[in-house]
C-alpha cells in the first residue's frame, strides 16, 4: 500500500520561499517517477514539477527558474523547494508517484497521491 504523506505547507508574503516534503512509504522514491501537483480553487489540477528515476527533472513553465524538485532515496522523501512566490501560486500541493520511470506532468500518468499541503501567499 503506498502512502504518501505532504508537509511544509504555509502561509508567506510574496517572494518568499518554502520547501514542501512528500515522505512516502510502500514505495521506493527513485525506483520510479515522481511529481509535484498543485490546485487552486476552482481551476484544475496542474503538473508543477517531476523526476524520473535517474534523477532527470522537469518543470512547468510557471515554476521553471523559481522551483526545485529533489530527492532524498535514503529518507524515501519527496522535496519541492517554491522561491520568489507569488498570489498566483497559491494553492494546494500535492505529490503523486507513477508506476512508470519517467517524468511527466500530466496527473494521468499518476496512481498514488498524497493529501495535499496548502500554500497561501499575500
Amino acid at each position: 500500500h503506498v502512502q504518501l504523506v505532504e508537509s511544509g505547507g504555509g502561509s508567506v508574503q510574496a517572494g518568499g520561499s518554502l520547501k514542501l516534503s512528500c515522505v512516502v512509504s510502500g514505495y521506493r522514491v527513485g525506483t520510479a517517477g515522481m511529481g509535484w501537483f498543485r490546485q487552486a480553487p476552482g481551476k484544475e489540477r496542474e503538473g508543477v514539477a517531476a523526476i524520473d528515476s535517474r534523477g532527470g527533472t522537469a518543470y512547468a513553465d510557471s515554476a521553471t527558474g523559481r522551483s526545485t524538485i529533489s530527492r532524498d532515496n535514503a529518507k524515501n522523501t519527496l522535496y519541492l523547494q517554491l522561491n520568489n512566490l507569488a498570489p498566483e501560486d497559491a494553492a494546494t500541493y500535492y505529490c503523486a508517484a507513477r508506476s512508470g520511470s519517467g517524468c511527466s506532468l500530466n496527473q494521468h500518468d499518476f496512481s498514488s497521491w498524497g493529501q495535499g499541503t496548502q500554500v497561501t501567499v499575500s
